[in-house]
């Protein structure tokens, strides 16, 4: 009985809310994360997990985290990270390679017929990746985050196209009237 006593003791346990066991050391609690190794490989990499996916730690010691948010202030903070995406995206993204200049040439060398076609297409194709000017990559691992932050690059990604039509259209005409 004391060896499994002694067994289960021997290393951190955290329960996912899925059920999930995972046999680890863990390194570090923050505000919305947990940092750990496996159990059975220590000096192999840390990982990272989100304290909303965990439902509690045992630690070698016996002593035991229990994280059982309710589910107001869970939704609070996914809210709050959501509006940090937002005004995380305003701040850093610039729409750089949204192809609103493809868009503004097409149109003025052509027409505002003609550049309606890539502005519809480079309007609706989400910002790559590459695109985004990303300041807190660790951030970008959570869903409401990295939704959000998208979600308004993708705006402003539209309105810089669409913008830049809008003012070629008008160049567009100026042209043909002083032709």
């Amino acid at each position: 009985m004391g060896l499994t006593i002694g067994s289960v003791y021997s290393q951190d346990v955290i329960t996912k809310k899925s059920g999930e066991d995972i046999q680890s050391k863990v390194l570090e609690v923050t505000t919305s994360e947990v940092k750990y190794k496996k159990f059975d490989n220590q000096t192999g990499p840390i990982f990272t997990i989100l304290k909303s996916e965990i439902l509690m730690i045992r630690y070698e010691n016996g002593s035991k985290d229990v994280f059982n948010e309710s589910s107001s202030s869970s939704s609070n903070s996914d809210s709050d990270l959501c509006m940090q995406g937002q005004q995380d995206s305003k701040q850093n993204y610039t729409g750089k390679n949204s192809g609103a200049v493809w868009t503004s040439v097409t149109t003025i060398l052509f027409s505002p017929l003609i550049g309606v076609i890539p502005g519809a297409i480079c309007a609706s194709a989400e910002p790559s990746d590459n695109n985004l000017q990303i300041m807190k990559p660790e951030l970008m691992k959570d869903f409401n985050y990295s939704r959000c932050y998208k979600e308004q690059a993708h705006k402003m990604k539209k309105r810089k196209v669409w913008t830049n039509f809008g003012i070629s259209s008008g160049a567009w005409v100026v042209l043909i009237l002083l032709l």
